[in-house]
C-alpha cells in the first residue's frame, strides 16, 4: 500500500466542522434568545479553520476551495443555522484581505490567520481622503458575526470626479463601535448588530477599490479563490447554511414523525413527504455542489459565471420550501418555542431574503446568457437592510 499522505489542514476542516455542529446544536436556542452566539460556539468556528479558510498561505492560511468550505458549512448548518451563517461570512470576509496591498494583508493578519473579520459590504460610509489616506465615517447595520470581530472590512464610496466609487477599508477593532440593533425574526444567533465608525484614519495600504474584488484581481496571490470574479461563490457563501439547515430541519422531523409512524403502524403520507423532502434536498446540494467545483476550476465561461448565481437562488428557493412543507407537517409540537424546527423554519426564511439569493435577479442575466443577449440592466441599488 502506498505511505499515507499528512492531512492538511483543509481535510480537517469537515471534521472540525461536524464537531463544532454538535456544540452549536447544544447552544442553538440560546444562541437564538440572545441574539449571538455562545462564546464556547465562537471559539470553535476559528479553531476549525473557517476564518483562516481563504486567507493567503503566505500567512498561515489554507487558500482553500469552495467546494470544502460548502460541505463544511453545511455540516455545521446541521446544528444551528446562525453558527453556519458566522462561519461563511467570516471566511468570506477574511477573502477580501488577499485584495488589499501587501503591508495592509501584513496588518490585518499580524495575529495570525484565524483573526475573525467582518465584513460590510454596502457602501454606507463616506471617505474623506487626506494625505495620507482616508477618514472614513459611516454606519453599516446588519454585519454579521461583528461582536465576535478582530477586524472590519467596510465599504464606502470615495469621491472620483463627478462620480463615488466603493472602496473597501480595512479598520481594526478598536477604532469602531458595534450598536445593539439586531432583533430579526430569524438568524438571530448571528448577532447582526451595526457596526459604527466617526471620522477614522485607514491608511491608504488598508483599503482597495470593491472593483478588484468583484473581478477576481488580488494581491501576491494567484489562488484561484482569489482569482474567481466574486459572482461566482458569492451566492455559495450564503447559500451553504441553508443546504445544512434544512437537513437538520429533515432529521429533527424525521426523529418526530417516526415514533408517530411506528405506533400507527405505517403511513403513507409521512412516508411521501420523507422521500419528497430527501429527495429536494439532495437536488439542490448537487445544484450547489456544481457551483462550487465551478468556483474551483481554473477558469469558468460567461454561462457559467451567470448559472453559479442563479444555481444558488434556486437551491436557497428548494430548501426553503423543504422546511417550509416538514413545518407544516409536523404538528403544533413544532411549532411551541422549545422545538427546533420552528427555529430553523425562521432562519430560512430570513436567509432567504438576502439580495444574493434572489433569483429573479440572477436568473435573468443567466437566462440572458443562454439566449445570448445582452444582460439586463443591474437593478437600481435599493435602501434596503442584508445582513452579511
Amino acid at each position: 500500500m502506498p505511505p499515507s499522505q499528512p492531512r492538511t489542514s483543509r481535510d480537517l476542516l469537515l471534521p472540525a466542522a461536524q464537531e463544532a455542529a454538535e456544540l452549536a446544536a447544544r447552544h442553538a436556542a440560546g444562541a437564538d434568545t440572545d441574539r449571538t452566539l455562545h462564546p464556547d460556539v465562537r471559539a470553535a468556528l476559528l479553531g476549525a479553520g473557517f476564518a483562516r479558510h481563504f486567507v493567503p498561505e503566505r500567512f498561515g492560511g489554507t487558500a482553500g476551495g469552495c467546494t470544502e468550505l460548502l460541505h463544511a458549512v453545511a455540516a455545521l448548518g446541521t446544528g444551528c443555522t446562525s453558527a453556519a451563517w458566522c462561519a461563511s461570512v467570516i471566511a468570506g470576509a477574511a477573502r477580501m484581505g488577499a485584495y488589499l496591498p501587501e503591508e495592509g494583508q501584513r496588518d490585518l493578519w499580524a495575529d495570525g490567520p484565524d483573526t475573525a473579520v467582518a465584513g460590510a459590504l454596502v457602501p454606507r460610509g463616506s471617505a474623506t481622503e487626506v494625505s495620507d489616506g482616508w477618514r472614513i465615517t459611516g454606519e453599516w447595520d446588519f454585519t454579521s458575526a461583528v461582536d465576535f470581530s478582530g477586524w472590519a472590512l467596510v465599504c464606502a464610496l470615495v469621491p472620483a470626479g463627478d462620480h463615488q466609487t466603493p472602496w473597501f477599508f480595512a479598520v481594526p477593532r478598536g477604532d469602531y463601535r458595534v450598536e445593539d440593533t439586531w432583533t430579526a425574526v430569524g438568524m438571530r444567533g448571528t448577532g447582526s448588530n451595526t457596526l459604527v465608525t466617526d471620522n477614522v484614519f485607514v491608511p491608504r495600504h488598508r483599503a482597495f477599490p470593491r472593483g478588484e474584488m468583484l473581478a477576481g484581481r488580488p494581491t501576491g496571490s494567484t489562488a484561484r479563490c482569489h482569482t474567481a470574479p466574486l459572482r461566482l461563490l458569492s451566492g455559495l457563501l450564503f447559500a451553504a447554511p441553508a443546504l445544512g439547515a434544512a437537513r437538520g430541519a429533515l432529521r429533527v422531523w424525521s426523529d418526530h414523525r417516526l415514533a408517530d409512524a411506528l405506533s400507527a403502524g405505517g403511513d403513507a403520507d409521512t412516508q411521501r413527504t420523507a422521500a419528497r423532502a430527501a429527495t429536494a434536498v439532495d437536488a439542490a446540494a448537487m445544484l450547489l455542489e456544481r457551483a462550487a467545483r465551478v468556483a474551483d476550476a481554473e477558469a469558468a465561461t460567461r454561462v457559467e459565471a451567470a448559472r453559479n448565481p442563479a444555481d444558488c437562488a434556486l437551491a436557497v428557493e428548494q430548501l426553503v420550501d423543504v422546511v417550509e412543507r416538514l413545518y407544516r407537517t409536523i404538528g403544533s409540537t413544532g411549532q411551541l418555542a422549545p422545538h427546533p424546527l420552528q427555529r430553523v423554519w425562521r432562519d430560512v426564511h430570513g436567509l432567504a431574503s438576502h439580495v444574493a439569493l434572489r433569483f429573479d435577479t440572477a436568473g435573468a442575466a443567466y437566462g440572458a446568457q443562454l439566449l445570448q443577449l445582452p444582460e439586463p440592466p443591474a437593478p437600481l441599488p435599493r435602501q434596503e437592510r442584508q445582513c452579511g
